[in-house]
């Protein structure tokens, strides 16, 4: 360790390291990174900005420093993400929750009522059905005569399933979750929403990808087929059957107009913008004709 490496020079350090690695952010990340190494806050490295750091953090610092020059993401270095203002756990068995997702949950909850069973197709990290649940179970504390909502995910992966339940129990949702291939272990008409982000990415965009997603992020939460929609032609004809009829169906999407087309069956077919202008969840009630 170098002599007298105070926490402002260590900083400095770090921010040039990753500035010549051409990252983004590099002294936000910097500042992430040493926070993780040495277990405090942003708050405590500016008021010990002059405090020489432990011999124990440096060697943390560097091996981190090291890791995100190689591509390695700052949240799986980190092992946490925020989304919808809660910390979630991360590690590369689960895709790192974008903000973008957040209009899925907006749009979820708006299609959800009181009492209704709610369906997490594809969990992940648990983001949609952890949330889900803590921000129902918020709304019915506040009208506590309506009945109480109840949430169910799964997921194909059990190292998966492993972080959702870590996720749920660390931030006290009552979620069940059941490894299964979509929705093969669930009855039909047993939901009355169903609510997925799935893999979207085309095959064929894989070498256009930034190197931290496609060289860490999991394949199998990314890439569905050539065209990105194959995922979504297996859980459409899947979420139609384990819907009540009225049910709806919302999902974040890839490629919205192939959805669309998919969906020419289907009610009241919404799609929600993000920030960018860009079409990035879909919602769609469920006919009485659709079997």
């Amino acid at each position: 360790m170098p002599a007298f490496m105070d926490v402002r020079t260590a900083l400095l350090q770090g921010q040039k390291i990753l500035e010549d690695a051409g990252l983004s952010s590099p002294r936000f990340t910097a500042e992430l990174l040493l926070m993780h190494a040495a277990g405090q806050d942003r708050a405590w490295l500016y008021a010990h900005a002059t405090d020489q750091l432990k011999e124990v953090w440096w060697i943390h610092y560097g091996r981190y420093l090291h890791q995100r020059t190689q591509g390695k993401p700052t949240q799986y270095i980190t092992g946490h993400q925020e989304f919808y203002g809660r910390e979630f756990r991360v590690t590369p068995d689960v895709l790192i929750p974008r903000p973008e997702t957040e209009h899925l949950i907006d749009a979820a909850l708006s299609k959800t009522k009181p009492g209704d069973r709610v369906l997490d197709v594809g969990t992940g990290s648990g983001i949609l059905a952890v949330t889900l649940a803590l921000e129902l179970q918020a709304r019915q504390q506040k009208t506590p005569e309506t009945k109480a909502s109840k949430i169910v995910a799964c997921d194909i992966s059990l190292p998966t399933l492993r972080i959702a339940q870590e996720n749920a129990s660390h931030l006290g949702a009552n979620v069940p979750f059941i490894e299964c291939d979509l929705s093969t272990a669930f009855a039909s008409a047993s939901f009355d929403v169903v609510v997925s982000n799935p893999p979207y990415v085309p095959l064929r965009d894989r070498t256009g990808l930034q190197k931290e997603v496609r060289d860490f992020e999991p394949a199998q939460a990314l890439f569905a087929g050539e065209d990105g929609n194959d995922v979504y032609r297996r859980l459409i004809p899947e979420a139609a059957r384990v819907l009540k009829p009225g049910g709806w169906l919302v999902m974040e999407l890839g490629d919205a107009e192939a959805v669309r087309a998919m969906l020419t069956d289907w009610d009241r077919v919404e799609a929600v913008n993000d920030l960018a202008g860009v079409p990035r969840v879909i919602s769609a009630q469920k006919t009485s004709t659709i079997v």
